[in-house]
């Protein structure tokens, strides 16, 4: 790859961006500001703005999404009759659970084995970085052929919708003939893979009340009603026995007719222990990316440490549902909500609200633009072939994009192989992943401006 003056530029460019990460991840920029001050999302937004405009960006702007967070604009003109591209990439990110549980501290970049950990790194503030070494490296070879819009979410993880609500507020500001989604990946490192679809997604809220305060379980409990028992019961009912998600009335059965995933792969990928099974039926590509998929993400209860002897009076749950491509998400939250509340033991008091929702996305693979990066990735990476494959999370602003767009061709690449562990402790980015797929995104806006097949 070092013989492509592409990828040599890039190569010499890999310290400066690894510094420049060092930078941004070291900015908490969780866009949830009742855990996470809001100076520091700011500051990230800030931080993004600067590099855009030292690029020679131009209508850098800071958005104010309706969510009350920021995303970052910026506008590099091309070529005169050049195709527009539009590169996206977020800036906020999970927040690093249990501090304890990382090697090294979430916030500082710390390179080890090879691979560059800290929140972010791969999900998704490394994705910006991507898109800045491919119009560098560019810059420096002949210049950028397209013209390029530039637009940096500040509430991605949060599923709270701002960016979308503005870009359809706003229909003229993205838009663009190619849409390059920085915040997917590879199936694993080293395969060049698109993601050609996305689970949709739902947060739906969950509170179960029974008594109009806790009692003394001695005194009271084997015939007071325990809110925190009947929530367990109400969640319990979302799986089958074998740990498929059972939502009444949300089919669960579709298969996936692409790139499979061996089970043990998938063992290794997601670390499951020695002796525990795998949930669910089916292929694992089904059920990661062709079916629904709930999960608890928490509970509000005693902790064990300072737990007292006491029937609980209230209990509460946020649920995550991942709605498959062809399931409304709209309906799909409907019929949680639905089945949340049906379930509900003992006549107990059940109220639910949803908190976040966002559609499912399917690509048209057969694009031009498809047949472009393809050959892209056949340089950034010899002798692989680029693959296709489903992602099980979500990314809401791709079906927005696309309903506001319908011409547009829309492709998902990124930083997030399954080494990443992306929202989990210890996230990190394979440099070598960073350098060949900025080297790819490079390549692939110069073969678009051509036209070349």
């Amino acid at each position: 790859m070092s013989s492509n003056p592409v990828a040599a530029t890039v190569a010499s460019l890999m310290p400066r961006a690894k510094e420049e990460l060092t930078e941004l991840v070291a900015f908490k920029s969780v866009a949830d500001f009742g855990q996470f001050p809001r100076e520091e999302s700011e500051g990230a937004a800030r931080w993004i703005a600067g590099a855009l405009t030292a690029e020679g960006f131009e209508d850098v702007a800071l958005l104010d999404t309706p969510d009350g967070t920021q995303s970052v604009y910026g506008r590099l003109p091309g070529p005169e009759g050049a195709k527009t591209v539009l590169l996206y990439a977020h800036y906020d990110v999970q927040p690093p659970l249990d501090d304890s549980g990382w090697t090294t501290p979430p916030f500082e970049l710390t390179e080890r084995d090879g691979r560059w950990y800290g929140r972010g790194t791969a999900d998704c503030k490394g994705g910006f970085i991507m898109h800045l070494l491919a119009l560098r490296a560019l810059k420096a070879n002949g210049g950028v052929p397209v013209h390029v819009k530039v637009i940096v979410e500040g509430s991605e993880e949060q599923g709270t919708g701002g960016l979308e609500r503005y870009a359809e507020e706003h229909p003229d500001l993205l838009t663009a003939d190619t849409i390059v989604i920085g915040d997917a990946g590879n199936f694993r490192a080293g395969l060049p893979t698109v993601t050609s679809t996305l689970r949709g997604m739902t947060l739906v809220r969950v509170r179960i009340d029974t008594l109009e305060g806790n009692l003394h379980s001695g005194q009271f409990g084997g015939a007071a009603p325990d809110a925190l028992a009947a929530l367990v019961r109400v969640l319990d009912s979302l799986r089958a026995e074998d740990g498929t998600t059972t939502v009444d009335g949300l089919a669960g059965d579709s298969a996936w007719d692409g790139l499979q995933y061996a089970d043990e792969q998938f063992r290794e990928d997601a670390k499951v222990l020695d002796g525990v099974e795998l949930i669910g039926s089916g292929t694992v590509a089904d059920r990661i990316w062709a079916r629904p998929a709930v999960t608890v993400l928490g509970i509000d209860c005693p902790p064990v440490i300072g737990a007292t002897p006491s029937v609980q009076a209230s209990a509460r749950a946020l649920v995550s549902l991942r709605v498959p491509p062809g399931v409304d998400a709209a309906e799909a939250t409907a019929l949680l909500r639905a089945h949340l509340e049906s379930h509900t033991p003992w006549g107990a008091r059940v109220s639910t609200g949803q908190i976040g929702q966002g559609q499912a996305f399917r690509a048209d693979t057969t694009s031009p633009a498809y047949r472009a990066m393809a050959d892209a990735m056949a340089v950034a990476y010899p002798g692989q072939e680029m693959s296709y494959a489903g992602q099980g999370g979500s990314i809401p602003l791709c079906n927005t994009l696309a309903s506001l767009y319908p011409k547009a061709e829309i492709l998902l690449i990124g930083l997030s192989e399954p080494e990443a562990q992306i929202h989990a402790v210890n996230e990190s980015v394979s440099p070598d992943e960073l350098e060949r797929l900025s080297v790819a995104e490079a390549l692939f806006l110069r073969n678009l401006a051509s036209g070349a097949r």
